[in-house]
């Protein structure tokens, strides 16, 4: 069976590019043929180590691997959590767990790990061409990383603003068997910080909106059964990374 990541047959990006030039967003179920699909869940699910990430009391970004956690010790990683969440109850803030694959892949680490490939195909030309064509911007390469939500992770209102070569913003939804009151809603908000559109995490799902799009992820809840596991990204115009 052929596991390679590509786009579904018969998947056109002209099916899209009206509603995200009226709307700003536009999801495309499908995305992967259904085996592709599934290997990916699999691997982010069983085969992937994750990291923490979270916004530091400065509004900084910090990552801790899983050696940098056992450092730390549990007081500190609550701690560090718990100034997360403070910080979000006024700005800016997230926490989540976190696979930075374009780091990964230039950096050389888990050779032969899977996302590599998926990091290939997001920088590749089949899949540059289907996101311009429906964002109707012009994309040089793609920002990837593997994103793992568990109870009580977060990301708060932004807009991705700051970034100029960040055209798009996208997510990959990999979460099978979701239910809607679990939270984890990818949400759009207007200027009135009213909730224009709001996803559920989906199976096999891209979702594309313009930069800058007022948006957040809601919390998942405390009784949530398993992740809320994407890929995500932007569409970028500056300078390719080295060879992909």
């Amino acid at each position: 069976m052929d596991l390679r990541p590509r786009l579904a047959p018969g998947l056109a990006a002209a099916d899209y590019a009206q509603a995200y030039a009226r709307d700003g967003v536009v999801q495309i179920d499908g995305l992967f043929p259904p085996e592709v699909a599934d290997a990916l869940a699999d691997t982010l699910a069983r085969r992937t180590v994750w990291s923490l990430v979270h916004a530091d009391p400065q509004g900084g970004h910090a990552v801790l691997s899983p050696d940098a956690m056992a450092r730390l010790g549990p007081d500190e990683i609550r701690a560090r959590l718990e100034a997360a969440m403070r910080r979000a109850a006024d700005g800016f803030a997230y926490l989540y767990l976190v696979y930075p694959m374009i780091d990964a892949y230039v950096d050389g680490r888990d050779p032969g790990h899977p996302l590599h490939a998926v990091t290939e195909f997001l920088n590749g030309p089949d899949f540059i061409a289907f996101a311009a064509a429906v964002t109707g911007e012009t994309v040089v390469k793609v920002d990837a990383q593997a994103t793992c939500y568990r109870p009580g992770h977060f990301l708060t209102l932004h807009d991705d603003r700051g970034v100029g070569e960040r055209r798009a913003a996208y997510t990959l939804g990999l979460t099978q068997g979701w239910r809607p009151d679990w939270g984890g809603q990818l949400l759009f908000h207007d200027a009135a910080r009213d909730v224009v559109h709001g996803f559920a995490p989906r199976f096999n799902t891209l979702t594309l909106f313009k930069v800058p799009l007022a948006h957040s992820v809601a919390p998942v809840a405390a009784y949530a059964a398993r992740p809320r596991l994407t890929i995500t990204g932007w569409l970028r115009d500056d300078p390719p990374y080295g060879p992909l």
